[in-house]
């Protein structure tokens, strides 16, 4: 199975921001973060990763030194964490007011809300290399939660959620292979059972149990100009 790993970036157009499908190379988006925010799978943890090898910005001036404003800073941030979930900027900031309408630390909710979309969980329960490959996997139907199918990558999960493959897709060797390469348990917030390529939700992901490297006030104090 092939895998559009694709991302979306934004760009102005008369001073209005308009958004992109990003259709380049994804490498070239964990080299603008300087850091690995893996988007394409195993490729991630070898010393094939371009980011092991230029852990710089791409372009003509990637190596130069700039002076990054408090603003720049805020922003970098949500386009880190855009690009580790691959959302567009709207569902970013409907995330957003969700998590500040939330009791609790609005930083800390914004993190759990996307935890729990359905193409995250299917991702960090090992059924994808990559979170692109799991809302791809999503969109096309392989998935039932609590019986049903959903193909709707950011439908967002509870805990007692039961999410499998469904028993059509189990004899596929997409879905074969991964149950011979699966690492096992990933988060200590869901159930999974490699075998009969399920899971479940158990718990709300707590934000000691997100180990993607976000300073997520960053964004907070971002959308609260």
């Amino acid at each position: 199975m092939v895998v559009d790993h694709q991302n979306v970036e934004e760009f102005n157009i008369g001073g209005v921001k308009e958004m992109a499908r990003y259709t380049g190379p994804v490498c070239r988006l964990c080299r603008r973060e300087g850091q690995k925010l893996y988007l394409k799978g195993d490729k991630c943890y070898t010393d094939k990763c371009p980011v092991a090898k230029r852990n710089y910005a791409p372009g003509q001036h990637g190596q130069s030194r700039k002076k990054v404003t408090e603003y720049g800073l805020q922003l970098r941030e949500k386009q880190k964490v855009r690009r580790f979930y691959g959302i567009q900027e709207s569902q970013m900031r409907k995330y957003f007011n969700m998590a500040d309408r939330m009791h609790g630390i609005t930083g800390e909710n914004l993190l759990k809300l996307l935890e729990l979309r359905l193409d995250n969980v299917v991702y960090r329960m090992g059924y994808a290399e990559s979170r692109a490959e799991a809302r791809q996997l999503v969109t096309h139907g392989h998935f039932l939660v609590n019986g049903i199918k959903v193909d709707i990558p950011s439908s967002t999960m509870k805990v007692g959620d039961e999410v499998e493959v469904k028993a059509k897709s189990k004899n596929s060797p997409k879905f074969k292979e991964l149950v011979e390469n699966h690492r096992g348990n990933t988060v200590p917030w869901l159930e999974i059972s490699p075998d009969e390529l399920k899971g479940r939700i158990v718990a709300e992901p707590a934000r000691e149990d997100i180990d993607i490297p976000i300073e997520e006030h960053l964004i907070v104090e971002l959308y609260s100009k």
